[in-house]
């Protein structure tokens, strides 16, 4: 065959590996980010997945992990490429349907190409393998996510970005999905993680816990906790069952306030609708082991240190304002922060005989709370900061005032089951708020869920 023949042969063949065993290619690669306002690259486009089974080996020893995602997900466009967020690890293998596909690493970004193009509305299966040690992450506001090593395990969290550390996936909270999570760790250690336990078995060398979570799920809030726990269970007055697990370094000093989850969800219940999950607890840590407590999707993980009761109350009431009702972008993290609070400031109400407005006063007086408007975070570094807490909070309160306890009331209620299992805006909850209201808010959204500086207010007479 002669030279330029032999060119035009090859570039024929390349053609038709791009496109699949049809030749031409009808799908275009789907977008490496969702151009979120905070983490543009975040996320990916061309897809929505529907299911992660993860498989995961990890040994504290050696920091390495061993793993296998499954990703089932539906194409949202004509695909010919995709892509994965993963931070670190080394991918040994991917295919896509059983075929397997060419992958690329950039940063963050994993491109896979798969053989055959995949036509919008199909479903389709991913699966990757992986190793390495994961990194634990710095995020923007300073503190430590992805995979944290502990004296006898481990600990992923994921708040904003610190999932894609240890599974590769579609790492915004606007693509959620179920989840299956299998746990292979050595002897004498266990393995907790979000939803229900379905099984637990040992080979005399090692434990594996899997673990099912049957209702929709951010990333961010997956988890898994590996170590050496001291575990109960009980039930929700409505039936949901409740596992706790505590380092036994903290299990007999957590162990009152872990007894009293049920009655402070059923207490949230009469105030935020039925529990949106079929799993519900929480998981103490050692202050040296994490630095904050996080609302990981029906079992919240907390430092000894944060573990009280106000603390407690804001992550459980997170389950309703933040993990049902997840935010469609960084932008409305205030809509999971700002209700949080608010269970706070209604239970000092209804235990602590401290009226919401008290709280109120004592959020208003506070300067931290006026560095920015809660709407508008000016960075993603700030998303976490005060202004998106107590001022998040204080919008809840005018909401409240404005509206009457009738009213307001049934937005707390109605709003988590409008948007059960989805995901919301601010521009939803306010033309929410409006439509239960019956009135224009305006002067409430623009003094205090937008506005510069400190609104003027007055407390009611007594």
């Amino acid at each position: 065959m002669e030279p330029r023949t032999r060119l035009l042969a090859l570039a024929a063949a390349l053609a038709l590996l791009a496109g699949g065993c049809g030749g031409d290619v009808d799908g275009s690669p789907g977008a490496a980010g969702l151009r979120d306002p905070y983490f543009p690259k975040l996320g990916n486009g061309g897809y929505d997945v529907q299911h992660y089974a993860l498989t995961l080996a990890y040994d504290p020893a050696t920091r390495r992990l061993d793993a296998t995602a499954a990703i089932t997900a539906r194409a949202t466009q004509d695909l010919s490429a995709f892509n994965l967020d993963l931070t670190g690890l080394n991918v040994s293998a991917a295919r896509v349907d059983g075929a397997p596909a060419a992958v690329n690493r950039a940063g963050k970004e994993l491109t896979l190409r798969p053989r055959a193009d995949i036509d919008k509305g199909q479903v389709f299966r991913t699966v990757v393998t992986y190793s390495g040690v994961p990194e634990t992450v710095t995020d923007p506001g300073g503190s430590e996510e992805g995979w944290l090593p502990t004296a006898d395990g481990a600990l992923a969290l994921g708040e904003p970005t610190g999932s894609m550390a240890w599974f590769p996936g579609n790492h915004h909270p606007s693509d959620k999905a179920t989840y299956d999570i299998t746990v292979t760790v050595p002897k004498g250690l266990r393995a907790m993680s979000n939803g229900r336990l379905t099984s637990e078995r040992g080979d005399g060398r090692t434990t594996t816990s899997v673990w099912r979570s049957a209702e929709p799920m951010a990333s961010y809030l997956a988890t898994v906790t590996i170590g050496r726990y001291e575990t109960k269970t009980a039930k929700t007055a409505s039936g949901v069952p409740v596992l706790t697990a505590a380092d036994p370094a903290v299990a007999k000093r957590a162990a009152p306030l872990l007894a009293r989850i049920p009655e402070l969800l059923a207490w949230q219940e009469e105030n935020f609708g039925p529990y949106p999950f079929n799993a519900a607890g929480a998981i103490v840590e050692r202050t040296e082991d994490v630095g904050y407590a996080l609302e990981t999707q029906t079992r919240p993980v907390f430092p000894e240190s944060a573990f009280v009761t106000e603390t407690l109350v804001h992550e459980l009431a997170h389950q309703w304002f933040g993990d049902s009702v997840s935010p469609a972008s960084w932008r409305d993290m205030w809509l999971n922060e700002g209700f949080a609070t608010y269970a706070e400031w209604l239970y000092a109400e209804d235990f602590e005989d401290t009226p919401a407005e008290e709280s109120f006063q004592e959020a208003y007086d506070e300067e931290e709370n006026w560095a920015f408007a809660p709407g508008e975070p000016p960075s993603a570094e700030v998303i976490s900061d005060p202004p998106v807490y107590g001022r998040g909070a204080m919008v809840l309160h005018r909401i409240r005032e404005e509206v009457g306890d009738d009213t307001f009331f049934e937005i707390l209620r109605g709003w988590p089951k409008t948007y059960r299992h989805a995901n919301a805006s601010t521009d939803d909850f306010t033309a929410y708020v409006e439509d239960v209201a019956g009135e224009d808010l305006d002067e409430v959204w623009d003094a205090w869920l937008f506005g510069d500086g400190r609104p003027r207010w007055e407390p009611s007479p007594p």
